[in-house]
């Protein structure tokens, strides 16, 4: 008799794990509270893939041996802690992955620039001709990728809430990058819990593996400096200063001729330089590849310029650090497009930035009312309820010389799907304006 998978969630990272554990000869069902995109839907019917949407029959949850859970759905809701009342464990998608690969794994965390430094490091490996591919927060799920057959090594890009599900996970290569404030509404807004989900990452390292670590994050090095038990990967700890340089013992990188803008991209550069360099890849090699490196959308994208006015695309800012980031890295005048869902955001850390290179805010949200309460009296500001209503508004702050830089600093829930729909609808409006 086949043992039964139930698998709560039916997006990439439910699909993905479904295919999976069909695969590997378990008996599959899909659950999805809501509404299952027709694309997975198709996927699931092809694969004759039993599935429900819109409620969760429990009668057919209850006699699993082991549920994968969406990353989306968190721990407290009231399923998930009846199940593990029962005793049925509740895992993610990366740990029942890593079950069937014997691959190499790189994990790569933090609260800001982890897709970067995923994509970046994957482009490193990839252009000097090492196997390898990308799953995880980016792209196709880990689960999706290992079902497609075996590779060598895979670059992951892990979210707290993937972490949160782990086990017996554990990457031969572990980066931490930051650890800032993020997801509190999901870790009772208590940062210590955040920053114990982010360290979940090493905690099955051994000592044949490496981790790497920014050493200027004192959230990091504060949560190393109280554990009774440390991490038994090679430690090795990164910093970073400059804004077009990056250097790794005698090796130096000129990041100035690249897309890499601003220090907070040079530290995401400096990660992935130093797992090619664990990896055995030349100077020669590592140069390529980053000339040659374009990042995603919505991470500080330039849309277009149009009359001196710069439009950046930073709709992936969905935290304060991610702002700062953006705010820091404009050498001009900045018109700042920021607002969405509050995640129990401190905006104090920007008051300087704000102060000191932003001319006006376009606060655009259904609830602005958090950002207005700690940016009013700094500088002018105006409400806007949607991107085409933003970047009119952000025009009219601007003049030659500006850039207008959509940053949220928040979650995208409120107005749109998701950061991709809002940055695509900012992109729209630009060039609905600019045309």
């Amino acid at each position: 008799m086949q043992e039964k998978v139930v698998v709560l969630g039916a997006g990439e990272s439910g699909v993905g794990a479904a295919i999976l554990a069909q695969q590997k000869g378990f008996d599959v069902f899909v659950s999805d509270k809501g509404k299952i995109k027709a694309a997975f839907k198709a996927e699931l019917e092809n694969k004759g893939i039993p599935y429900e949407e819109g409620l969760h029959t429990e009668d057919r949850i209850f006699d699993a041996k082991e549920v994968i859970k969406s990353p989306g759905i968190p721990d407290k809701v009231p399923l998930i802690q009846a199940l593990r009342g029962k005793g049925i464990p509740v895992i993610s998608e990366i740990e029942f992955a890593a079950r069937y690969t014997n691959a190499q794994l790189i994990g790569i965390t933090g609260s800001n620039g982890k897709t970067t430094t995923s994509l970046l490091t994957y482009h490193l490996l990839k252009t000097a001709g090492l196997e390898v591919d990308i799953a995880g927060n980016v792209g196709y799920s880990f689960a999706r990728k290992v079902a497609l057959g075996p590779m060598k090594r895979y670059v992951l890009e892990l979210s707290s809430f993937q972490l949160d599900g782990i086990r017996q996970f554990r990457s031969d290569i572990s980066l931490l990058l930051n650890i800032t404030p993020d997801h509190l509404d999901r870790y009772e807004y208590k940062m210590e819990n955040y920053i114990a989900s982010k360290f979940r990452i090493v905690m099955n390292q051994t000592a044949s593996d490496v981790f790497v670590y920014f050493e200027d994050d004192p959230n990091i090095t504060g949560k190393m400096a109280s554990m009774t038990i440390l991490p038994k990967g090679r430690a090795i700890s990164l910093s970073q200063i400059q804004e077009d340089v990056i250097t790794l013992g005698v090796h130096t990188f000129d990041l100035s001729n690249t897309r890499l803008r601003g220090k907070h991209n040079a530290l995401n550069a400096l990660f992935a330089v130093q797992v090619a360099k664990e990896l055995g890849l030349s100077d020669e090699d590592i140069r390529k590849g980053l000339s040659t490196f374009v990042n995603v959308a919505h991470r500080l994208e330039v849309v277009t310029e149009k009359e001196g006015i710069e439009y950046i695309n930073d709709s992936k800012a969905t935290n304060v650090d991610a702002a700062y980031y953006a705010l820091e890295a404009m050498k001009r005048p900045i018109v700042w497009i920021a607002g969405g869902t509050d995640k129990g955001n401190d905006y104090s850390p920007l008051m300087s930035l704000v102060k000191d290179r932003v001319k006006a805010i376009v606060m655009m949200g259904k609830d602005n009312s958090k950002l207005i309460e700690v940016f009013k009296d700094s500088k002018p500001w105006q409400e806007a309820g949607s991107a085409q209503e933003a970047v009119q508004k952000a025009q009219a702050f601007a003049k030659s010389g500006d850039v207008i830089l959509l940053s949220p600093a928040c979650a995208s829930f409120d107005l749109f799907n998701n950061y991709e729909d809002r940055g695509e609808q900012f992109k729209q409006a630009v060039f609905q304006l600019t045309e």
